[in-house]
């Protein structure tokens, strides 16, 4: 669309909202105009209208908060979102058959973006993640999966915004050099594994979810406790009915007569 359409306070408004996230949970004004780039007068109005319409709440020390209405604007998004809607079901009988953890994301940046978690009661995976969570590519087995089937382009642009000194498991790639490795040997073998790179106790597999035109749009992981599921079991028990999941998922997006 033509940018002489575009309404400034609303990009600017929406600008603010968009800083927010799990890891900033919540902001001062001052941090909010440093870090949107804009001036704290402009800053402060922009705070106000969308305090006053429920898309932020101010806190007891001044800082601020999403409010109410993104929640709820979060959940119409992810309600209406086609790829979710035929998720739903397989996803969960996915969780029932192998008794663990079933997460679907996306990439956002170089982060994975979790639109759909089951948990499994049997499972006793603790990693805090809900929907709308994100965390590290590099660290997931989600993450991996997806950067390993970007475009060189696309995947050159984001190496800019890697950052491998973050807090992570004791397995945690270090570098750019290791990453690749990981991403060549995933694109050979069509999935990738965590072993304890998220964090100490966590394993997981993940498959690739093709979209109308081929391209890996999504990922779907099994997440396990290290302490119970060792990692061959990963590939021997939980790797082929993940890969069939992701396979039905892929022709359920290819042809919405299948949903």
């Amino acid at each position: 669309m033509s940018p002489r359409y575009q309404v400034e306070a609303l990009s600017r408004g929406l600008r603010l909202l968009a800083l927010f996230s799990d890891r900033r949970g919540s902001l001062m004004l001052k941090e909010m105009a440093g870090l949107a780039d804009l001036p704290m007068p402009t800053v402060f109005r922009l705070a106000a209208t969308l305090e006053a319409a429920g898309y932020l709440e101010r806190l007891d020390d001044g800082s601020y908060r999403p409010g109410l209405a993104v929640l709820t604007l979060g959940f119409a998004a992810l309600r209406s979102h086609d790829a979710l809607e035929a998720a739903d079901r397989v996803l969960h009988r996915l969780a029932t058959e192998t008794m663990q953890t079933v997460n679907m994301g996306s990439l956002r940046g170089t982060r994975v973006l979790y639109l759909v978690r089951v948990r499994n009661d049997a499972s006793i995976v603790t990693a805090n993640l809900q929907v709308g969570s994100t965390l590290p590519a590099i660290h997931t087995s989600i993450g991996k999966l997806l950067l390993a089937f970007l475009d060189a382009d696309a995947f050159a642009a984001l190496e800019p915004q890697l950052d491998f000194t973050g807090n992570a498991g004791p397995n945690a790639v270090r570098s750019l050099d290791a990453l690749q490795d990981h991403l060549v040997a995933i694109r050979e073998q069509g999935y990738a594994i965590q072993n304890e790179e998220v964090a100490y106790g966590l394993r997981s597999v993940a498959a690739p979810v093709r979209g109308k035109d081929g391209g890996v749009e999504y990922a779907v992981n099994i997440a396990v406790p290290a302490a119970q599921v060792e990692l061959a079991e990963l590939t021997d028990r939980l790797l082929p009915p993940l890969l069939s999941t992701c396979q039905e998922l892929s022709l359920r997006l290819e042809s919405p007569t299948l949903r």
